[in-house]
């Protein structure tokens, strides 16, 4: 294959239902029938109780992955409308195509990028693959199917959203969320196997459902970069870069202004820090218009910066998008749309970055959360994973009645037990994690 073509990469055929794809006569359109089944589902609700950043909840409200998802949703829309447009200006025979609902499709999947995160954020993420590798987990290596260690040790939450919403988990319909075949492709950021993850540090989706990701990639016409017998490897498809790009600027700015909040940075390091994506002439505009205004609250203050920013960066990222347009369909393109944005914003936004680092994330209140929901998490799978290991005893019978049953706990599987209890413990909240550590070790009982 040459290269991918847009009219090829967005379809609205269903996974788990293509035997209805002709059927389909609705006012609504499938990407945003996608997103509206997201939005009223259980695992999204959940997301409110995720840690983004900061420790949860606080006397100061700062973001959570719920209201962060929604922010990358509505940055994602804008993005995906401004490139669908152009592109459409480009290439007129599009017009009137599906490619001109990019924008609700980015959007849908902006709403799921971070569904597959388990609790406490990164620490979390950390926590799951540190216990295969390093904690009492390691004793399962040789019980074990290479291709799920190679899963488990890296365990990613990218993947686990692909899993989310593609696997049959119990009692559920073939397809998962039966979500359409572009909305899934565009939420895969690492779009190979979990064999590739020594290399990448990162991958795509399990192998329980990498034939499903083949499935989609194939009917999508996405570049495949493996050769026949290695493990499966492509070329992303072209609404990631837009995904990608939208939670790049809502994870960095929106950080910076949670950190003006908790008054870890200074009113001044935040506007030095905001003001720096633009020259002097549009730092001069965006000060007058805070003062003809009558913004005297610094926090105002902070948002009108921070939104100007965030436009900013829209329009640079939809640019570098275009201007790299080929690239990406020809699956050659390297990095990520921030690296290929104009000088002043790429160094403004690496500034941020490097603030974010040593002020924000290595702070105390984060790390604190960081320490506690990994001894939390490490816990919970030293104590599940060993109920499902001896499930016949009598403490296993009664903590695995514990496990929703839509995971296969009681499987006759060892493999497939251990998948359960990593699904039940990264579907948890940080709340219920906490609550849940809290009643195994008999610190917390429930009200009688």
């Amino acid at each position: 294959m040459d290269c991918m073509n847009w009219q090829q990469l967005i379809s609205s055929k269903r996974l788990g239902q293509e035997y209805r794809h002709t059927e389909r006569h609705d006012d609504r359109s499938e990407f945003k029938r996608d997103y509206d089944r997201l939005i009223f589902s259980a695992p999204f609700r959940r997301l409110q109780n995720k840690t983004q950043v900061f420790p949860l909840p606080g006397s100061i409200f700062v973001h959570n992955r719920l209201t962060h998802s929604l922010e990358v949703a509505s940055v994602g829309m804008s993005l995906g409308n401004d490139v669908a447009r152009d592109v459409i200006r480009r290439h007129p025979e599009l017009a009137g195509t599906l490619m001109e609902e990019i924008g609700t499709v980015v959007a849908t999947a902006c709403l799921a990028h971070d569904m597959g995160n388990p609790p406490f954020g990164h620490s979390g993420e950390k926590a799951l693959q540190a216990f295969f590798t390093e904690g009492k987990g390691a004793r399962l290596r040789q019980l074990l199917d290479k291709e799920f260690w190679d899963d488990i040790t890296h365990f990613e939450g990218n993947a686990n959203a692909f899993r989310l919403l593609t696997h049959r988990f119990c009692g559920r319909r073939k397809g998962g969320f039966v979500m359409t075949y572009t909305m899934l492709a565009s939420i895969v950021k690492y779009p190979f196997a979990s064999a590739y993850a020594g290399e990448h540090g990162k991958f795509g989706f399990f192998t329980s459902e990498s034939e499903l990701f083949y499935r989609v990639a194939e009917e999508l016409g996405m570049k495949c970069l493996s050769a026949n017998g290695e493990p499966l490897r492509y070329a992303r498809h072209p609404l990631v870069y837009l995904v990608e790009a939208a939670d790049d600027i809502c994870y960095e700015i929106m950080d910076i202004e949670d950190a003006h909040k908790l008054r870890i940075l200074s009113f001044e390091e935040t506007k030095e820090l905001l003001l720096g994506f633009f020259d002097d002439d549009v730092r001069e505009s965006i000060l007058h218009r805070i003062t003809d205004e009558e913004l005297l609250d610094e926090n105002e203050q902070v948002v009108y910066m921070r939104a100007s920013v965030i436009g900013k960066l829209e329009n640079v990222c939809v640019e570098a998008f275009l201007n790299h347009e080929q690239e990406i369909l020809d699956g050659t393109f390297e990095g990520c749309l921030i690296d290929h944005i104009p000088e002043r914003e790429r160094q403004a936004y690496h500034r941020c970055t490097e603030t974010a680092f040593a002020k924000i994330y290595c702070s105390k209140p984060v790390l604190d959360i960081e320490l506690a929901g990994y001894h939390i998490i490490n816990t919970l799978m030293e104590q599940m994973t060993d109920a499902a290991e001896h499930p016949d005893r009598f403490y296993s019978k009664q903590l695995l009645r514990r496990v929703s049953s839509q995971y296969d706990i009681h499987s006759a599987d060892l493999q497939t037990r251990i998948m359960a209890v990593i699904d039940f413990v990264s579907g948890m909240t940080d709340v219920f994690a906490l609550d849940f550590y809290q009643k195994l070790n008999g610190t917390s009982l429930p009200i009688v």
